[in-house]
């Protein structure tokens, strides 16, 4: 089989592989589809400190069931499949407490373990043993379904943020995971959504498809002006910084309701991790600032839920279809920010 193997930062090889086979607890998958991100960028650019090469990369997983590992029941060849990428172990303080995204003992797909930029994979035992394997909903598409892992990520954001019915909210950033936050935070019942992006051409394509209540071009409007004009003054009631930027992070801050809350969604570069916050205006204003790392196996079978009833389109956003070989093409397209989501059917 061909799989795409990390070997070192700007080495990324398409070799041919054995394909592998099912140890006990375990599946083998015949992936179908699997959606690129910008981490898959850092990774080739930077490496991981999880990331021991050579590794077969790729974390937002869909495909079949072709065979099923000695013990493992409920699942049988041609079984459609999405997978989760963060592998809580389900039995560490946090996961007892029902915080699976924050495992103190969290593993992961295309890090710790083989990925899906491959034509066949293994599922370990230990993603299995959190139910984090799921059926997918008849009427999705095996492209669909790839996308239901950023998608739990973002339901993970916004659950912790507590959009709600009637609220104003800003998302910073409009690539997949922005444009995914603008129709979650729909589904949820917010009554105007707010798109801000400093690269007027992906801010254009993107509002094209997901259509936000005003598409913010933050590289010529002062956002904190425009956001406070368009709410008489009150400012939002959430804002969710889907970039890696620490200049959305503060200005989120400025540009908030009483009682808002500012989700940290995009973590920032390892060596400027530092914002200014005016801890006066947190406190007389009641504001919150929330963190959102990853998903729960929970919050996929949710996502998979969301597109499957069409509450949350995701079909529209995948712009780029390409094959394994096209690997190192994708991840351009992701770096020129020239598409919205990219996706690999190996």
């Amino acid at each position: 089989m061909k799989v795409a193997r990390f070997y070192a930062p700007g080495d990324i090889r398409l070799e041919d592989a054995p394909e592998p086979a099912p140890g006990p607890g375990e599946l083998k998958i015949r992936v179908r589809n699997c959606s690129t991100c910008g981490t898959d960028v850092k990774i080739s650019r930077f490496g991981h400190h999880h990331i021991v090469p050579p590794r077969v990369m790729g974390h937002e997983i869909a495909g079949e069931v072709t065979e099923a590992g000695a013990g493992v029941e409920g699942w049988t060849a041609g079984d459609r499949v999405q997978v989760i990428a963060a592998i809580p172990d389900g039995t560490c303080a946090e996961c007892r407490r029902g915080r699976m995204t924050v495992c103190t003992a969290q593993e992961s797909m295309g890090y710790h373990y083989d990925g899906a930029f491959a034509e066949y994979m293994i599922v370990p035992a230990k993603v299995l043993a959190v139910d984090g394997v799921n059926r997918i909903p008849d009427g999705v598409s095996f492209a669909e379904a790839s996308v239901a892992e950023p998608l739990a990520c973002v339901l993970n954001g916004q659950e912790l943020a507590r959009v709600g019915e009637g609220d104003d909210v800003v998302v910073f950033g409009s690539g997949p995971v922005g444009c995914l936050h603008v129709r979650v935070a729909r589904a949820r019942g917010a009554a105007r959504v707010f798109l801000v992006e400093v690269n007027a051409e992906r801010l254009h394509q993107a509002a094209a498809i997901v259509k936000p209540d005003a598409a913010i071009d933050g590289g010529v409007t002062d956002v904190v002006e425009e956001v406070l004009e368009r709410t008489g003054g009150r400012g939002a009631d959430v804002a969710i910084t889907a970039a890696a930027s620490g200049a959305a992070q503060e200005q989120a801050q400025r540009l908030m309701a009483p009682g808002g809350r500012v989700s940290l969604f995009g973590g920032l570069p390892k060596d400027a991790p530092v914002i200014s916050v005016d801890a006066n205006r947190v406190h007389y204003r009641e504001l919150s600032l929330v963190g959102a790392n990853g998903s729960s196996p929970a919050h996929n079978a949710r996502a998979l839920e969301l597109i499957g009833s069409g509450r949350v389109p995701v079909e529209d956003l995948i712009t780029h279809r390409l094959p394994l070989d096209a690997l190192h093409d994708a991840l351009d397209l992701v770096t020129k920010g020239a598409a919205i989501k990219v996706t690999i059917e190996p």
